[in-house]
């Protein structure tokens, strides 16, 4: 008996250390006469924990503490890089201790406090600062911040696969977008979905009588898949799972009940395939993804929902494409690539007798991403189906009800470009450029039947408008004007440019001219950079954001410097390593075109950018810091190590990979670039006027990044606005959020450019 006794205790004591130890502890060790906050964040449980360490006066926040052992509450922390050590014992509410550094031995007691919400509470600006912010942006304007950045009353039209109803979004006075159908027979309405407290953030039709619909909290990315009938009834949570990433993968048009959806359930870092039940949520797993060292990143099935083949990422850095033998069941490997070239299926080939037949997306034969006919089972091209010498090739399409009829091949250069095939679509295209000449255009939805079809039309002057299109009739009905208000003879010109940079290589890119500059004055510009970096690029059409800035009277750059996707595979490996150099050469460059056509004022230009585009707003005002009059960081980078040690679970077994965009950190050689090109240790260059921008909840660049910049500058005697928001992640979704922001920024950019 008193063993067992001795068991209970044991596990009570064991229950209590881990219950107690994690948690935010925070202390001052007291330096040549002045006191020095020393702050560290535990987190885990029964003996595996992770610590990160912050020293706020210093503008240092997140550092990532290399060794953490907790055991007969005795305490011991390492930060072996800085060369600091923390031994400390548990008694009640305090730890009782010593900090090292550098020969020195100096006594810290670390006390338990909450923090609640994420990041540090006390660096936001206050909302009374902000909006004396805003009050600089004075003039008679013709068009508000809500003008450009309210949400439209209706949008993201879709049809019914019968062709019977049409969904849409519609806003009410509270700014929620709720789902409703629209019988088309009748004109009966009812509200199908309706969004409350988190914002539905995608939905669509999964067959005649349901809807799908996905949600996180907050901007977590936790996205969870919801389905309800298309009169509201049998609401329901099909992946009730906490902390699980859902996304659909497949839905079912020959099992209308089912989808295919993906799920890091079993384990976060990884996604397995599950057929799932939208009436009832019943979940059948359909592959195992176990190699959780070399996963599997994609999986292809075909229309009837058999796995056909799956991508594996070998060692972060190598593809296996694996393909399924019809005859034995058993997946062979096909192809082995390097991660960053291009083998993927658009679609099999219905058409065709042979079931394994398939039209492939690939750049292994060149440098442009082409299509080709695949025979996957012998592992051959049958024939080159579609390329560009100048762009890669993004998509194609097949008619489902013509037998899989080849419709169209689609790119994008300096616009998007539709090149179409069939008798079929070169009459619907025809149709459609000829009724809407210089605009461009996309198919929304169309019914299964192709009776009916959605037509966006849109232009760098037209925010979108949607026409319902009748192939029997063949006549254009407009549906919906998404911004009425906002007319096409008042807005910006976006202009495709294109330059030499300092090395030789052509950089595309555009730039939005307000009025004044084509009447030749020289106006102040926004500098753009885009996120990603690698494989994202900005695109030609209506930007919210660049026409609002050009009705303020600012021209908006935005370059596709090296990296960026849809140039080639050369032009994206130009970029690798060269994050914070080569890439901001490109941008620099482009702002030097844009001076050399006289365009603009070069004493007054800002930068501005989120995620990438924020981390390349502080590298530009630490790298040029003459360039640039003020900048303003959206989700951005600070500090290069803290952003690796702060990746989300699903993000880890990518990491080998972004040592090859970004650096390698464990090559000293590659640290030390990276530390150059981390604007939290350049804090001293950055000599202008910026502005910080966070989603709390962020995933993907943590709320200590920004932290970290703002504690260091303030530390430094600058005055650094501040705007977080506590209900956002990675960028702000909610309407009210992004109109305090652009009047924020607008606020900042007047009075900093004017």
């Amino acid at each position: 008996m008193k063993y067992f006794l001795f068991f209970i205790l044991l596990t009570i004591s064991i229950t209590m250390n881990a219950q107690t130890i994690t948690g935010d502890w925070k202390g001052a060790i007291e330096v040549q006469g002045n006191k020095l906050d020393i702050v560290f964040h535990i987190k885990g449980t029964d003996g595996n924990y992770t610590t990160t360490m912050d020293v706020p006066a210093q503008g240092a926040a997140g550092i990532p503490v290399d060794k953490t052992e907790f055991s007969n509450n005795k305490l011991n922390l390492k930060v072996t890089a800085a060369g600091i050590a923390y031994n400390g014992d548990l008694a009640g509410d305090a730890i009782t201790g010593n900090f090292e550094q550098a020969g020195m031995k100096l006594p810290l007691i670390l006390k338990k406090f909450e923090s609640k919400l994420p990041g540090n509470t006390s660096l936001p600006s206050t909302k009374e600062d902000l909006d004396k912010l805003a009050d600089y942006d004075k003039g008679n304007f013709k068009y508000s911040v809500a003008d450009y950045f309210a949400r439209p009353k209706a949008s993201a039209f879709q049809l019914s696969p019968n062709g019977k109803y049409m969904a849409y979004r519609e806003k009410d006075a509270n700014n929620k977008r709720h789902v409703f159908v629209k019988d088309l027979a009748t004109g009966k309405v009812i509200k199908a979905i309706e969004e409350k407290e988190e914002l539905v953030r995608t939905y669509g039709f999964i067959n005649d009588d349901r809807l799908f619909y996905t949600m996180d909290k907050g901007g977590d990315e936790n996205y969870h898949i919801y389905a309800a009938n298309i009169d509201g009834s049998n609401p329901k949570d099909l992946t009730p799972f906490d902390g699980v990433k859902a996304s659909i993968l497949n839905i079912l048009k020959e099992q209308k009940d089912f989808v295919i959806v993906s799920l890091n359930k079993n384990n976060k870092q990884v996604f397995e395939p599950y057929k799932l039940n939208v009436n009832t949520g019943e979940l059948t797993q359909l592959f195992e993804n176990k190699d959780i060292a070399n996963p599997i990143q994609g999986y292809e099935f075909d229309k009837a929902g058999e796995l056909r083949g799956y991508a594996k990422l070998v060692n972060g850095l190598t593809n296996e494409f694996y393909y399924k033998d019809l005859a034995t069941g058993e997946f062979k490997l096909l192809k082995k690539t390097d991660w960053d070239d291009s083998f993927g299926i658009l679609s099999f080939n219905y058409a065709s007798k042979n079931k394994d037949e398939a039209y492939v997306l690939t750049n292994l034969e060149g440098d442009k991403t082409k299509i080709v006919l695949y025979d996957l089972k012998n592992n051959k091209k049958i024939k080159d189906v579609f390329a560009n010498p100048s762009f890669d090739v993004s998509g194609m399409h097949l008619s489902r009800k013509r037998n899989y009829e080849l419709d169209y091949f689609s790119y994008e250069g300096e616009k998007d470009v539709v090149v179409p095939v069939s008798a079929f679509y070169k009459d619907l295209h025809t149709r459609i450029t000829n009724k809407f000449k210089g605009k461009q255009y996309g198919i929304a939805d169309f019914d299964d039947n192709e009776n009916k079809f959605l037509i966006y039309v849109t232009s760098d002057k037209l925010y979108g408008t949607y026409y319902e299109y009748d192939n029997k009739t063949k006549k254009f009905t407009l549906l919906y004007d998404l911004m009425p208000q906002l007319k096409e003879a008042d807005m910006a010109e976006m202009r495709p440019i294109k330059f030499k940079s300092r090395d030789g290589k052509m950089i595309y890119g555009y730039i939005t001219l307000p009025k004044e500059a084509l009447q030749g004055k020289k106006v102040p510009l926004i500098v753009n950079p885009h996120g990603g970096p690698q494989g994202i690029r900005d695109s030609w059409g209506f930007n919210p954001e660049t026409q609002l800035f050009a009705s303020r009277g600012y021209a908006t750059l935005q370059v596709n410097f090296r990296i960026s996707g849809g140039y080639g595979k050369e032009f994206l490996r130009a970029g690798f390593k060269q994050i914070g150099r080569k890439l901001m050469d490109d941008v620099e460059d482009g702002v030097k075109y844009a001076i050399q056509q006289g365009w603009v004022n070069k004493n007054k230009i800002a930068i501005y950018g989120g995620s990438h585009g924020g981390y390349a707003t502080l590298m530009g005002l630490v790298k040029t810091p003459d360039l640039y009059a003020c900048g303003v960081d959206y989700v951005g980078v600070a500090n290069i190590f803290t952003f690796f040690s702060s990746f989300p679970e699903y993000w880890k077994p990518y990491k080998e990979m972004v040592k090859q965009i970004w650096y390698d950190l464990d090559n000293p050689e590659e640290a030390k670039i990276a530390k150059e090109v981390s604007p939290f240790y350049q804090i001293d260059k950055i000599k202008k006027p910026l502005f910080v921008v966070q989603g709390a909840n962020d995933p993907r660049v943590n709320i200590n990044e920004s932290d970290q910049i703002v504690t260091a500058l303030r530390a430094k005697g600058y005055y650094v606005p501040y705007f977080v928001k506590y209900d956002e992640g990675h960028g702000f979704s909610k309407e009210e959020n992004r109109l305090e922001l652009y009047k924020y920024m607008l606020g900042f950019f007047a009075k900093n450019l004017k």
